[in-house]
């Protein structure tokens, strides 16, 4: 079921007054794991085995981890969750793409061989649910947290809808308490979250939508459009993975708001980074900060000295690549930012940016604007990789836009669709300037202001989502 969907627009406001009739909230836990099913099952109701699996696995070896005072049974039960889900995950989401390279590496050394590919479906947030449910076992085995004796509670916390299918990543420790406790429906937090479901839409169906009409074409036919139009198609693209991807963190964290509860914040303004550095800590932060905790710092941060800290950046970067799908272009996209990041973490300047750019002022120094402009376009040139259907084509795309032909005129495309949607992505931009000091960027906007105004508001934005919203788009993480 997907958010921008009229499935959804039914849905929601039916199971929200179910849950807010019910008034104990074990009940309520209950009512969440139906929606839940149903919401995932929508798409294909068997892999709804794969998630109540995995729900049971890591439900009772908590259990066990917990009760276990023998160091190696402890290791057993933890390494027989990890095997488990990240089976499933290596089975359904990298099983042909390592047979396809397995039968090349063979072919180049002249043996042909013929292993068994699968017509295998990969269910819709394998990777996300997955990551959930292991951050909870190994906090339960660092004695981080206590694990729960609630299996109802606990299904919920895996399962719970707005952000079961594309996060935010919720770690045990912040979402799963919120299950044991008495929710009563507050009206301003129920606003808050109807605003921030606004503005996650604007973003996915007047930005990512607008942007994947015209990107999708570019990246298509980039072998016959000039340098200049190739730009433009990675600027396209790089504002519609932002659209796409914090948009639908925006309707989620707004959902689940409107249930009482408070999920992370999953995007903070990421393109208005000064560094490299500072744009991971602003870009999809519930997965960076997991990898962060549960690879980067295990295997010993950047506290071995200099080669096991490279080794350790190239290791987060390119395991998080390789997070996002089996192909080779997550891996160079991965590289790349991996190269990017090296010299900050080397110099020691990685965390030189930790407040927001510009903080109190309405515009930044010449230096904040450079640096800006640099980070943007360094990130933008990784995603074309990232974009791109293999490496041969991302090379042709990056070796075109580096000919002479970048300074020719963009071919014609898309016409006055193309300067309408760049008009829209320079309004959207400047409303989130004024905005990057808040948990989202309209999260203020009209708070002083007379009701008639403010909702004025929010209609003209319902407005412009009806009227310039693009073609309906299939959200890019779900793949993943």
């Amino acid at each position: 079921m997907l958010f921008n969907s009229i499935d959804f627009a039914i849905f929601l406001p039916i199971v929200f007054s179910m849950y807010w009739l019910i008034k104990n909230y074990k009940l309520q836990n209950l009512l969440i794991i139906l929606a839940s099913y149903i919401f995932y099952g929508w798409w294909d109701w068997r892999f709804l085995s794969l998630i109540i699996f995995s729900t049971l696995v890591d439900y009772f070896v908590g259990l066990k981890i917990s009760k276990e005072k023998n160091e190696v049974n402890r290791k057993f039960f933890l390494w027989g969750s990890i095997l488990v889900n990240l089976g499933f995950l290596g089975f359904f989401k990298y099983y042909n793409f390592f047979i396809d390279n397995f039968t090349t590496a063979f072919s180049f050394f002249g043996s042909n061989i013929s292993p068994t590919s699968l017509n295998i479906i990969l269910p819709v947030g394998i990777s996300f649910y997955t990551f959930q449910t292991l951050s909870y076992t190994i906090d339960v085995y660092k004695n981080k947290i206590k694990p729960t004796e609630d299996f109802f509670a606990f299904a919920a916390f895996v399962s719970f809808f707005p952000q079961l299918v594309a996060g935010p990543i919720e770690r045990a420790s912040n979402l799963l308490p919120q299950f044991y406790k008495k929710r009563s429906f507050k009206y301003d937090k129920a606003v808050d979250g109807m605003r921030q479901i606004l503005w996650g839409l604007f973003k996915k169906i007047v930005i990512a939508d607008n942007c994947a009409q015209l990107a999708n074409e570019i990246f298509q036919n980039h072998s016959d459009l000039n340098g200049s139009t190739l730009v433009l198609g990675a600027l396209f693209f790089t504002f519609q993975i932002y659209g796409d991807f914090s948009g639908y963190s925006d309707i989620a964290i707004g959902t689940a708001r409107l249930f009482g509860f408070n999920l992370m914040q999953n995007f903070a303004f990421p393109y208005f980074s000064r560094d490299i550095g500072e744009f991971w800590r602003r870009w999809h932060i519930s997965l960076s900060s997991w990898f962060r905790d549960y690879v980067y710092i295990p295997l010993g941060g950047s506290r071995g000295g200099t080669w096991v800290t490279i080794r350790n950046i190239f290791i987060i970067f390119l395991v998080s690549a390789f997070w996002h799908g089996a192909n080779w272009t997550f891996l160079a996209w991965g590289f790349l930012n991996a190269c990017y990041f090296l010299p900050l973490m080397l110099t020691q300047n990685n965390r030189k940016n930790l407040n927001t750019v510009a903080q109190g002022n309405i515009f930044p120094t010449i230096v904040e604007l450079f640096q800006m402009g640099l980070t943007f376009c360094l990130t933008a040139f990784a995603w074309i990789f990232f974009r791109s259907e293999n490496i041969t084509e991302a090379l042709k795309y990056t070796g075109k836009i580096f000919s002479k032909s970048l300074f020719e005129f963009p071919d014609h495309f898309g016409g006055i669709s193309a300067l309408t949607t760049l008009i829209i992505i320079c309004c959207f931009m400047l409303v989130e300037w004024f905005g990057r000091e808040q948990k989202y960027a309209i999260e203020k906007l009209g708070g002083t202001w007379k009701p008639i105004f403010r909702y004025a508001t929010y209609y003209a934005i319902v407005f412009v989502i009806l009227w310039f919203g693009g073609e309906e788009q299939k959200f890019i993480y779900f793949q993943f």
